[in-house]
C-alpha cells in the first residue's frame, strides 16, 4: 500500500445565497485544487453529495462535475452517506491511492440547498434518519438531537446553559475564516438569549442551512516528492476510519454511546499510531453543540458527562489543550452537508501547512477530522500528519 498525501486543496466561501450554480460551485472548488496542486489532471474524481438528486434534479455529480472542471473521461462518481459523505468521499479517494489504481485523484464535496423551501430542505435532511420510524412521523434532525441532548442533560444532572462554549468558540474563529458564513461573534449572554428552538436546544445550538463546495487533491508519495521540490507544502493522512450504527434511536442500545464514532475514532488512533494526547487540533462535527459534546468524549478529550466542561474552560479555544473548529466549524463557517467533511480536511491541511492565516494553531503537527452522517449512523474520520 502506498502513503497517501494532500498536495492541494480548493473552496469556494459558503453562502446563504445562490450566488453560483450547482456546476459552478463543484467546478470552481475542483479547478482551485488543482491549481493550488500544480497538476493538470488526476486518475479519478470522487465527490461526496447528499440531496443534489431531491433539491437540484442532479444525480450523476461524478460526470456531471468531471465535465465542468475539464476532467472530461477520467473516472469519476458521487458518494452518498448524508452529512458524512464529503469525507466518505475522501476515504474512497485514500483508498484508490493507498492501493495503487491512482497516482492522484480528487476528493470533492458539494451541497446547495438555500434555493428551496425551509420545509422541501428540512424534509431532504431528514431522509438521513431512518424515514419509517422517525422521518415520516415528523421528526427531523433538530428534534432528534433534542432529544440525544435532553437524555445528556438528564443522566449527567446539567443544565442546557452548559453546552454554549461550543457555539462561541465556532463563531469567535470562524471571524478569522474568509471563507465562513458567519463573522459575528457571540457571548454566553447572546447564547442564553437565544431562542429555543426545539426542548433544551438554542438556536446558537444548531447549525444554518447553506451552500458551498471544496477539494482537494490527494497523492502517492511520487506526487508528494514532486510536489516538495516544487516547495508546495505536503501533509500526509496517516489514518481513515469509517463506523457505523443503526440510523434509528430506538435501535441504539444507548444513546449517548455513539457506537460508530468510537470504532471509528478508534481505528483511526490504531492506524496512525496515535492517541488523544498526540492531537494538536481536531476539526469536529458541531453540527450540534450536542454532537461536539459527545464527539470531544468519544475521542477521549473528556471523560462521559464532562464534554461541556472543555468548552466552559476554554479548553477548545485556539490557544487551549485541544482546539476544535479552528475555522469556525459546521455551526459558523456554515454546513453544506455533503461538503462539510471536505472543508473539514481542507481547514486541517491549512492548519498543518501553516496557511491558517490569523487563525493558526502554533506548532501543528497531527490533525483529527471527523464527519457524521445522520446522527452517528456514519462516522469518518481522519489523522493528517505534516510530513516537514
Amino acid at each position: 500500500m502506498s502513503d497517501v498525501y494532500i498536495i492541494g486543496a480548493g473552496q469556494v466561501p459558503v453562502t446563504r445565497e445562490a450566488v453560483q450554480s450547482l456546476r459552478e460551485m463543484s467546478a470552481t472548488a475542483v479547478t482551485n485544487a488543482l491549481k493550488d496542486a500544480n497538476v493538470e489532471t488526476v486518475g479519478a474524481l470522487y465527490i461526496g453529495n447528499m440531496i443534489s438528486g431531491r433539491l437540484c434534479s442532479q444525480n450523476q455529480l461524478g460526470a456531471f462535475t468531471a465535465m465542468a472542471a475539464g476532467l472530461r473521461g477520467i473516472e469519476a462518481v458521487s458518494v452518498e452517506a448524508a452529512c458524512g459523505s464529503g469525507a466518505a468521499a475522501a476515504r474512497w479517494g485514500f483508498m484508490a491511492v493507498s492501493g495503487g489504481f491512482h497516482d492522484s485523484v480528487v476528493v470533492a464535496g458539494i451541497e446547495m440547498m438555500t434555493h428551496m423551501s425551509r420545509e422541501e430542505t428540512t424534509t431532504a435532511l431528514a431522509t438521513a434518519s431512518d424515514w419509517e420510524a422517525e422521518g415520516a412521523l415528523g421528526e427531523t434532525f433538530v428534534s432528534l438531537n433534542s432529544k440525544i441532548m435532553s437524555a445528556y442533560m438528564a443522566k449527567y444532572g446539567i443544565s442546557g446553559d452548559a453546552f454554549g462554549g461550543f457555539p462561541i468558540t465556532a463563531h469567535e474563529n470562524a471571524c478569522g475564516n474568509p471563507n465562513a458564513l458567519f463573522h459575528k461573534r457571540i457571548d454566553n449572554e447572546a447564547y442564553l438569549k437565544s431562542a429555543h428552538i426545539n426542548g433544551p436546544l438554542r438556536l446558537f445550538d444548531a447549525s444554518p442551512i447553506c451552500n458551498g463546495s471544496a477539494a482537494l487533491v490527494l497523492g502517492n508519495r511520487k506526487m508528494a516528492l514532486a510536489a516538495q521540490r516544487a516547495g508546495k507544502p505536503v501533509v500526509q493522512i496517516t489514518a481513515s476510519a469509517m463506523g457505523t450504527d443503526s440510523l434509528g434511536l430506538r435501535e441504539r442500545h444507548d444513546q449517548l454511546v455513539l457506537e460508530g464514532m468510537r470504532r471509528s475514532v478508534q481505528a483511526a488512533y490504531t492506524q496512525a499510531g496515535v492517541g488523544p494526547d498526540d492531537i494538536d487540533l481536531f476539526e469536529l462535527h458541531d453540527a450540534y453543540s450536542i454532537m461536539a459534546t459527545l464527539s470531544v468524549e468519544m475521542a477521549g478529550f473528556a471523560e462521559p458527562g464532562k464534554g461541556t466542561w472543555l468548552a466552559r474552560d476554554g479548553d477548545i479555544r485556539r490557544d487551549g489543550r485541544i482546539p476544535i473548529c479552528t475555522m469556525g466549524g459546521l455551526k459558523a463557517r456554515g454546513h453544506p452537508v455533503g461538503a462539510s467533511g471536505i472543508y473539514q480536511m481542507v481547514e486541517a491541511y491549512h492548519q498543518l501547512a501553516e496557511r491558517a492565516g490569523e487563525n493558526q494553531i502554533a506548532n501543528a503537527r497531527i490533525a483529527m477530522a471527523q464527519n457524521i452522517g445522520g446522527t452517528g449512523a456514519t462516522v469518518v474520520t481522519h489523522i493528517l500528519e505534516r510530513t516537514h
